[in-house]
């Protein structure tokens, strides 16, 4: 099957065209620079500069595959979760294409999109499986059955792994998206210099939650005095750095600890990373590293099927069309939609 991919699900603009599972074109548009200077994502500005992309995206996605609109054997969207308002563009643009085209469209789970990417990059990885998605969004453990089913098994109570990063890169003003540049200071700090908690659930569940770690970094800020800049800050002292690059150890560990103890718990041969978080080099590393100790099949997405993209929708879109799950033209965004 050809089919176009749609995502407009928060800040990146962006279009696919696969053939089955083979991407011939994935163009994304980001808006990082509209949001920098605020610090994170504004919705309403988020929506407008959608409209204003969408059409230069969809060009270019069909330009870079080779094929045209007439070409195209179906339509897949991201139904949400994410901004009502960003998920309406993309939403109305495919419900428009496959009226006019006389194709088939399906709306599509967001976060299933992220499940199924590594299986872009590596089709032979066994299931079942267990994938980390860790973004400025979500933060959770699914599990993907030999049928190809997804079930999720944990997932944060508050903040996002990356919406952590996001928080204590604006507290320092160290600029948007925190992730990258978190990730870069903190090979020059020290990671034993601050103790920072980790969340533990008295339900028993492996659930995440890092509002906790957030605001203990804040009370350190705040009780050693430490600057609290306006972005964009100077170059942060060796104290910041020793501060950055404890945060990241804690949360990294945090993310290693749920998910390794979730994989052991379902004895599954293979375990994924996805999502934006995806492309800390810290947590790659932990993780590639006790897979092998483990021996499990490990992979973690590329950056470019780590951030949000088409490419991942139009993969679970066209299994959705080939099992007949075909949305209608009154399909409406779903911003809580849960997987």
């Amino acid at each position: 099957m050809l089919i176009l991919g749609i995502e407009t699900s928060c800040d990146e603009t962006a279009a696919a065209v696969l053939r089955d599972d083979v991407i011939l074109s994935s163009v994304v548009s980001s808006q990082v620079k509209v949001h920098e200077k605020y610090g994170g994502v504004v919705p309403e500005l988020a929506s407008r500069h959608h409209v204003e992309n969408i059409d230069t995206v969809l060009s270019m996605a069909l330009e870079e595959s080779g094929v045209g609109l007439s070409d195209l054997e179906g339509v897949a969207v991201t139904r949400g979760p994410g901004l009502v308002g960003s998920l309406l563009v993309g939403i109305s643009v495919a419900k428009a294409l496959a009226y006019v085209l006389g194709v088939p469209f399906t709306g599509v789970n967001h976060l299933e999109g992220h499940v199924r990417s590594p299986f872009l990059e590596n089709p032979d990885l066994p299931l079942p499986a267990l994938c980390l998605v860790a973004s400025g969004g979500h933060t959770a453990l699914y599990l993907m059955n030999r049928e190809g089913a997804c079930f999720c098994l944990a997932r944060t109570r508050d903040d996002a792994a990356g919406e952590a990063f996001d928080k204590v890169a604006k507290l320092l003003g160290l600029g948007y998206p925190g992730g990258p540049v978190i990730d870069r200071l903190a090979r020059e700090g020290n990671p034993e210099a601050v103790r920072l908690p980790r969340a533990r659930m008295t339900d028993g569940t492996l659930d995440f939650s890092f509002s906790g770690l957030k605001t203990a970094v804040l009370r350190y800020v705040r009780e050693e005095g430490l600057p609290e800049h306006p972005f964009p800050a100077p170059e942060p002292e060796r104290k910041v750095k020793d501060l950055l690059a404890s945060f990241q150890k804690a949360a990294v560990e945090y993310l290693v600890e749920n998910t390794v103890r979730t994989a052991r718990r379902e004895r599954v041969p293979t375990v994924c990373l996805a999502g934006g978080v995806a492309c800390n080099s810290l947590l790659r590393e932990r993780l590639a590293e006790i897979a092998t100790k483990e021996g499990w099949h490990f992979h973690a997405v590329s950056p470019a099927l780590a951030l949000d993209n088409a490419a991942m929708i139009a993969a679970v879109g066209r299994r959705r069309l080939e099992r007949g799950e075909i949305s209608d033209l009154a399909l409406n965004a779903d911003p809580n939609l849960s997987l």
